[in-house]
């Protein structure tokens, strides 16, 4: 074997070895940073110095995808006038492995003026920072896994995972799911596999329709002058509900019978009764599940006392790329 590959598996295992470290050191501690901020009025600030600090950004944007308002503060930049983005109802999260680090202690009385509390994370609730926290996640010391020991490595998984912890079980705590987490994220894969059937279906006149009594001539004429020409079109009685359905195939099917004069023929006598539809609210990725299952192309979207909403055609889905 290379020995860069064993050298790369003990590096990892360095860091594995960190995680689980910071796995058994959870307890009380860890609960109640849950509650202040499951209880906070304000945001999540958390801040932390160089490779801490990148670890912060991301806790932070974490929060932030999962329900709970958070910024990072640089601790430089606060004694510079950033500490403007602090305010009484926040609640500062600072990264620091020592717990020494200068500019994370020289921000800290200023913050605490502002009555922020303050949870550290970092190895020892005996230095400077854990001293003066109200509440502290140790994460314990650590060696690093790179060559001498010097370059952050461990430390910074095991500071990620226990940030990572904390911000999922705050979302649980949120009850805040899919849906929502679709919502915080509108242009990434799982927005649009969460995206709802009314946000997609084709309405007024790009939703074909006509009402009971109509000749198959007028359904025919419906269907084609619909801007994007779907192929079908939806037969409802004079209170809006849903009767039926007709389509492209439906009257291909009648041609090669022998239709005969579709001026006179009522759609009734030809239309699919009581046809299958989906409700509004129902997923894009259902959606195109259920067209999938059922070979069709087109579905009529319909209200909890059927009546009819909009169109859904499986081309609307197929451009999203959900499939």
């Amino acid at each position: 074997m290379d020995p860069r590959i064993e050298r790369a598996r003990e590096i990892v295992e360095r860091e594995a070895m960190a995680v689980r470290q910071v796995a058994e050191r959870l307890g009380p501690p860890f609960c109640t940073v849950l509650d202040m901020i499951l209880q906070l009025r304000g945001r999540v600030v958390t801040s932390g110095m160089g490779k801490a600090g990148f670890i912060a950004q991301k806790v932070s944007a974490t929060l932030a995808s999962t329900g709970t308002p958070s910024i990072f503060l640089h601790p430089a930049e606060a004694i510079h006038g950033d500490l403007g983005r602090v305010e009484e109802g926040d609640l500062l999260l600072a990264f620091s492995k020592s717990g020494e680090t200068a500019e994370v202690l020289e921000m800290l009385p200023h913050v605490m003026a502002a009555s922020v509390p303050v949870v550290a994370i970092t190895q020892e609730q005996s230095s400077t920072l854990g001293r003066h926290s109200c509440v502290v996640l140790e994460i314990g010391r650590i060696d690093e896994a790179g060559p001498y020991g010097l370059a952050p490595s461990a430390s910074t998984a095991a500071m990620l995972a226990l940030g990572d912890a904390l911000a999922l079980v705050v979302q649980e705590g949120r009850n805040f799911g899919p849906e929502e987490f679709a919502r915080f994220h509108p242009g990434g894969d799982l927005g649009r596999r969460l995206m709802r059937v009314e946000e997609l279906m084709r309405r007024d006149d790009r939703n074909p329709t006509i009402a009971s009594g109509a000749t198959v001539l007028e359904a025919i004429e419906v269907m084609t002058r619909t801007p994007g020409r779907p192929g079908a079109t939806s037969v409802v009685d004079h209170d809006g509900k849903l009767l039926g359905f007709f389509t492209d195939g439906d009257l291909r099917r009648l041609i090669e019978k022998g239709l005969e004069n579709p001026r006179q023929r009522r759609i009734e006598d030809v239309m699919t009764r009581g046809p299958r539809s989906i409700r509004s609210e129902m997923f894009a990725l259902e959606a195109l599940a259920l067209l999938h299952h059922l070979k069709i192309d087109q579905l009529p979207v319909v209200d909890g006392d059927n009546r009819l909403l909009g169109l859904l055609d499986v081309q609307d889905l197929l451009n999203l790329k959900i499939g």
